[in-house]
């Protein structure tokens, strides 16, 4: 099946077989094809090889200048002068009223140079309001394509294409390692993901993209690489408890019911939103949760919950989890009257009823060893 029309290709978009048997979904103006193979193959590669995954849509707001850190830290939840070059911080952007707007990431170079990448153009009119003549701010995702490898062997392929050393204590996790020469390209590797498996993003220019991906796929074959698309990364991302914007949070809710609270640093000084979001921190009526329902996850996605006929949330996202067996796996926004651990709860579809159970999230690798490994 051909990429839809009225869509941009990405950088990658040479990677995928013209004949393609998937669909397509509509990423920040991008096509994206939801499998390339099979999810079930592309979901075994993350899990137990390593799954090559294009990032190029999201948008990179790289701002340069001596207030380059000042302004991160007015706009980002998390403590960016407290950062060294070479790290990066998960955090979030809330807008004037403590709502969630995106929960971007923070790439430090220097005091002068910093990157938020987040998925939202509302984030660069915030950051926008905080700039001065000295300093500026250029959206540059139209000029790097970025390709996530992630798995328990995505060291080991890395490592075949580069002397750098990628090893655990030379490269932890949130870091980034730019200036990299990896098959003959110069690239910058950052230590992250979306999966909650050792995993990394290299980033190059876009040019260098059929080079890159000829070297992965050469690279990787024999260690049960493949490439990947969207499906198989949402299943590891809702087993892994990881929310999205626009699914699991709208401008409706706070980091404390989208389950990142735990990224707001109210120590830290003013950013945006604080004195709300501050009000709000013991108000949050709602939390989103991991559920199992039974029966197939077609037609779940935005469904009523109810408990004893009073509805009190709604499934974000369905899949099936090998994690659980096949088991359909669910987020879902809840009431925090019932975001509890084993509480009973009702899905409501056109089908029909079906029971649910609230589970302890993440529930793969809840420690989070593997991506630390």
């Amino acid at each position: 099946m051909s990429r839809p029309s009225g869509l941009l290709a990405t950088p990658f978009d040479h990677a995928y077989p013209r004949d393609i048997e998937t669909e397509w979904i509509d990423v920040m103006g991008y096509a994206v094809p939801l499998w390339v193979s099979d999810p079930e193959s592309e979901y075994q590669a993350f899990r137990e090889a390593a799954g090559l995954l294009e990032y190029s849509m999201l948008y990179r707001w790289d701002i340069r200048g001596p207030r380059a850190v000042e302004i991160a830290h007015r706009v980002h939840s998390r403590n960016i002068k407290a950062m060294e070059p070479g790290e990066i911080a998960y955090g979030v952007v809330v807008d004037d009223d403590g709502l969630m707007v995106d929960d971007p990431t923070v790439t430090v170079y220097g005091p002068d140079h910093v990157l938020l990448v987040g998925g939202t153009p509302e984030l660069g009119a915030i950051i926008g309001r905080e700039v001065d003549s000295n300093t500026t701010v250029t959206e540059r995702r139209t000029e790097v394509c970025v390709l996530s490898v992630q798995g328990p062997r995505s060291r080991e392929l890395l490592q075949g294409l580069t002397d750098e050393d990628l090893s655990n204590g030379a490269f932890p996790y949130y870091t980034f390692k730019p200036h990299v020469r990896l098959a003959g390209c110069e690239v910058q590797i950052n230590r992250i993901g979306f999966t909650a498996e050792l995993g990394f993003e290299v980033v190059a220019p876009v040019a260098d993209a059929p080079v890159l991906m000829a070297a992965m796929r050469e690279a990787g074959g024999p260690l049960g690489a493949l490439p990947c698309g969207a499906a198989a990364l949402m299943m590891c991302r809702i087993e892994s408890g990881m929310v999205m914007a626009e699914v699991e949070y709208d401008h409706t809710l706070t980091p404390f019911e989208c389950r990142l609270g735990w990224s707001v640093d109210f120590d830290k000084g003013e950013f945006n939103g604080r004195d709300c979001l501050l009000a709000k921190r013991e108000s949050a009526t709602g939390r989103v949760m991991t559920i199992r329902i039974d029966g197939d996850p077609e037609g779940l996605d935005g469904a009523a919950i109810d408990v004893d006929g009073r509805v009190v949330g709604h499934v974000t996202m369905a899949v099936p989890s090998p994690a659980l067996g096949g088991a359909t796996l669910a987020m879902a926004r809840l009431h925090r009257d019932v975001a509890q651990v084993g509480h009973a709860l009702n899905v409501t579809t056109e089908s029909g009823s079906r029971g649910a159970e609230v589970l302890k999230t993440p529930v793969y690798d809840p420690e989070r060893t593997r991506v630390k490994s």
